[in-house]
């Protein structure tokens, strides 16, 4: 019989089990996969300010990737240095499930504020075959093994645990793997979709099917790759089909296409409550503190410059053409060309950029607010000009301090009394 005191200051299990939105946040460990490296500066940082978005309450809503410990010892001091000092998220780190990996896991977060293991193992049979030599079967016996394995020595921190390929695997032997290691004492059971190639769906009648027919006990977790660009959309859907802990990484960062982004999932959760049921049907409250989004540029723009990884125009949130405007038609009325409004949920303000396609009255505008006087025919002068020097620097956006530089120009032509 299942003792279920074991998890009674687990407040991320609390949380879940509530019906709260828990981000698994994955930006440094599965972001090493996409060929990237945050410091221990780094780590800390995006860690606490994650946390800061939800108050007093971000342990309880962020589960932060602390590292991969068993990688090398930069990665053990990282990670643990992380675990003890990012005091506001529930820090986590992951590991093989070896005892070796394990070991050495629990020892990089000892004494960890609310801290957390996450162990990983094949869960279909193919790729048991490959990795483990074993069968399926096998391997999920020894996911169990090593479940009791990290209990027996994890002095208070929780263990969660994840199969990958779960969507490859056999289903019966996936829900039997989920009850068995929750009668055993593991807080979680991820189910990722490790190749990215689920569709949403698949996604929600995976987890629809293990959670209705699991352990009433078990948590079920979600790991959605973006190989088929639908790793958000299949991670709103297992949302909808009942789980609440969701990981995802800033900038989407992960193995190969990455994941989820972590921005867009955010905000998509909270930017709108009205809209949720339809987003992901029913539901009771998401959040024990509504997230401060206007954070979010600024870790997008943390997560970028530390990694490398280029803010496009387009991206969602956090581009460079989010706030803009650049044609006539929108300038007349924001409102009507945009879902939501980036000043008020994101911080960003309004800003006028002049490309090649600059109507008079964009030009006009955008004069205005550099405190630059122009009549009528100034204004067509300039905005013949703007259309020009586009072409001539082969660039769509004319920086401010070339306009500026050519109206100074335009207005020292006019004749003196």
């Amino acid at each position: 019989m299942l003792d279920s005191s074991i998890w009674e200051n687990d407040i991320v299990r609390a949380s879940a089990r509530a019906g709260r939105i828990v981000l698994f946040e994955e930006s440094a460990r599965d972001g090493a996969q996409g060929k990237t490296l945050m410091d221990a500066e780094t780590r800390l940082r995006l860690a606490r300010r994650t946390g800061e978005m939800f108050g007093d309450d971000g342990p309880r809503h962020v589960m932060f990737a602390a590292g991969f410990p068993s990688a090398c010892k930069e990665e053990f001091e990282i990670t643990r240095r992380v675990a003890l000092e990012a005091e506001n998220v529930s820090s986590t780190c992951i590991c093989r499930g070896t005892p070796k990996d394990i070991d050495t896991a629990i020892a990089a977060m000892s004494g960890a504020p609310h801290g957390r293991i996450m162990y990983f193992l094949p869960g279909s049979e193919a790729v048991s075959q490959a990795l483990l030599k074993k069968s399926a079967k096998e391997s999920v016996d020894r996911a169990v093994a090593m479940g009791e394995y990290a209990l027996e020595r994890a002095d208070g921190l929780a263990i969660d645990m994840a199969f990958s390929h779960s969507p490859q695997a056999d289903r019966e032997l996936l829900i039997e793997a989920v009850s068995r290691l929750t009668q055993a004492g593991v807080a979680s059971v991820q189910l990722a979709d490790t190749v990215g190639g689920v569709l949403p769906p698949q996604a929600f009648e995976l987890y629809t099917d293990v959670i209705r027919r699991a352990d009433p006990q078990a948590l079920v977790m979600a790991h959605l790759h973006n190989d088929l660009g639908l790793g958000l959309a299949n991670t709103l859907q297992a949302i909808r089909a009942g789980v609440r802990i969701v990981a995802s990484s800033w900038l989407g960062l992960g193995e190969r296409s990455g994941m989820a982004c972590t921005e867009q999932l955010l905000f998509l959760l909270a930017y709108a409550p009205e809209r949720l049921p339809t987003l992901i049907g029913e539901t009771g409250p998401l959040w024990w503190t509504q997230p401060d989004l206007t954070v979010i540029p600024e870790l997008a723009g943390l997560v970028s410059e530390q990694t490398g990884t280029p803010l496009k125009v387009t991206d969602p949130l956090v581009g460079s053409g989010v706030g803009t405007i650049s044609t006539g038609t929108p300038f007349v009325d924001r409102s009507l060309f945009q879902p939501y409004d980036p000043e008020t949920l994101l911080g960003i303000s309004a800003q006028i950029v002049l490309t090649q396609l600059a109507s008079d009255r964009v030009v006009g505008a955008a004069a205005d607010s550099m405190g630059i006087k122009l009549d009528a025919d100034q204004i067509r002068i300039a905005t013949q000009w703007v259309k020009s020097e586009a072409f001539r620097r082969g660039e769509a956006v004319v920086p401010p301090e070339s306009f500026r530089v050519f109206t100074d120009g335009l207005l020292a032509q006019e004749p003196t009394a």
